[in-house]
């Protein structure tokens, strides 16, 4: 169904563009709260006298609450337009760091980083943005959410050595309280651009058979596919997490020595935005659920190689193959959910899978270190990546499969009438 001429004015427009690259620079910024902890985590456990699994904590907190956050946001940004939840996220990160910063003890320092950071905070810099970008493209659809979700990629590229810098010259709670008032003088003013509601033009996505009472994407009612894609949210990222939080430990494990496994992730998530981004431009071609199987598939492969090969070059060369094929796994849900749903849920959908993807990577990093401490064998923590892989293969197939099969009727129907 073609959108409304005053949609179809705004759509792919030099707005669309500029509001693009503004949620970019967004996302960017608001990831610095996920990024912080990590960097700060030594110093967190040499102040407060706590052992290394506690110092752990505020991370695994940050990330349950990006997590919930991210469909709190979602529904936000459903009701009310993405400048709500954006500017709440402003205000979450700036009291967060501030909070954070001024903590007396592990606690105060959990509790900040859990519910001002990461459930305010950076959770209003992902989901909502993601799901905004979704209305404003149409036939660039996949490269614009592809360019969008580099965001947090990026963020982890720059914000690790830039407040590293700053926690060695002045301290971290300092650091602290310096981010929390760059993220409010910064991320306030962006949200000026994203003003404008985004043009709710009607979609007739392949598949979606239209029944009495609303839509059944895929030909499935809307809760049973979208329990479907959050289970292969989860089912892709446990198998995703394994290399990304594990390979330094690995390599320790082989005798490689931990820093080259650090030059190993570095590479990996590298090569991951140039995955992310061929597969945006992919997915504009071949559509979200293709692009999902496929990467799925990819992600499979490189899996795999990691049984046969642990030397160091080799392992440097499946590294980079694996960041070049699994880069494109998480935007394709956000494209899957704006092809079969209706906009006007984009945000609590989108940001339910998007959830879903983040338990699977904080359930996967915990799984694979806790089956090679029954095993004593990354080679078994391996293998259970690779299972949870297949399971994603499975639903993505079953899903390409309802909406392929749904499709012939009207292809039969356009070829007799043509």
């Amino acid at each position: 169904m073609p959108a409304p001429p005053a949609a179809a004015a705004v759509i792919e427009s030099p707005y669309a563009w500029l509001r693009l690259a503004t949620s970019l620079l967004l996302m960017t910024i608001g990831g610095s709260g996920m990024y912080s902890v990590t960097v700060v985590l030594p110093r967190i456990q040499a102040e407060f006298g706590v052992a290394r699994a506690d110092a752990s904590l505020p991370y695994t907190l940050t990330m349950i609450g990006f997590g919930v956050g991210g469909i709190l946001m979602g529904r936000l940004a459903d009701r009310f337009g993405v400048l709500v939840p954006v500017g709440l996220g402003a205000v979450g990160l700036g009291a967060g760091f501030a909070a954070a910063g001024l903590a007396p003890n592990l606690w105060v320092f959990c509790a900040a980083q859990g519910l001002l950071i990461g459930l305010l905070g950076t959770s209003a810099t992902f989901a909502p943005l993601v799901a905004d970008t979704s209305q404003w493209f149409d036939r660039r659809r996949g490269i614009a959410l592809a360019i969008c979700m580099s965001g947090n990629y990026a963020a982890g590229a720059v914000w690790p050595p830039v407040m590293q810098h700053f926690i060695d010259s002045v301290g971290w709670r300092q650091t602290y309280l310096g981010m929390g008032l760059f993220c409010v003088a910064t991320i306030l003013p962006l949200t000026l651009v994203l003003r404008r509601r985004p043009p709710l033009h009607p979609i007739a996505p392949a598949g979606a058979a239209a029944v009495p009472g609303g839509e059944r994407p895929m030909g499935l009612a809307p809760g049973t596919a979208q329990i479907l894609l959050a289970v292969a949210g989860v089912a892709c990222c446990v198998a995703m997490s394994m290399p990304q939080v594990h390979i330094v430990a690995y390599c320790g494990d082989l005798g490689i020595g931990a820093a080259r496994g650090a030059e190993m992730l570095s590479l990996m998530l590298g090569l991951g935005v140039v995955s992310r981004l061929a597969s945006g431009w992919i997915s504009d071609r071949i559509g979200g659920l293709r692009t999902l199987l496929l990467g799925s598939l990819l992600q499979g492969i490189a899996l795999l190689l990691f049984l046969p090969f642990n030397g160091l070059v080799s392992l440097y060369v499946v590294s980079g193959l694996f960041g070049l094929f699994q880069g494109g796994i998480v935007p394709s849900y956000a494209l899957i959910v704006r092809e079969h749903f209706s906009p006007r849920e984009a945000g609590a959908r989108v940001g339910t899978v998007l959830m879903a993807t983040l338990f699977g990577m904080a359930l996967g990093g915990w799984l694979s270190g806790a089956v090679f401490d029954w095993t004593g064998s990354y080679r078994a923590a391996f293998l259970n990546g690779i299972g949870w892989n297949l399971l994603n293969l499975a639903i993505a197939g079953f899903l390409l499969y309802r909406v392929t099969r749904l499709a012939r009727p009207r292809l039969a129907a356009a070829a007799t009438q043509a």
